[in-house]
């Protein structure tokens, strides 16, 4: 199953815990874009698969990072 944008992008927000606002910048440099998404704003294509290939991207990254374990 496919999960809609908002609800990819939420996830990561809340896994990371990355401020909407930072990831907005870092995707495409609007600090409004979370914002907007969670207004109902749906994204062309183009900016869609933007957002998609920098969460497919984090998911690569983080799978890379050693584990952390707490003493």
């Amino acid at each position: 199953m496919k999960w809609p944008l908002l609800k990819r992008v939420e996830a990561y927000l809340k896994r990371s815990r990355m401020r909407p606002t930072r990831f907005g910048l870092e995707v495409t440099g609007d600090p409004q874009l979370v914002f907007q998404l969670r207004r109902g704003r749906k994204p062309r294509p183009p900016l869609e698969a933007k957002i998609n290939a920098y969460l497919e991207r984090m998911k690569g990254e983080a799978a890379a990072m050693p584990v952390r374990r707490r003493s």
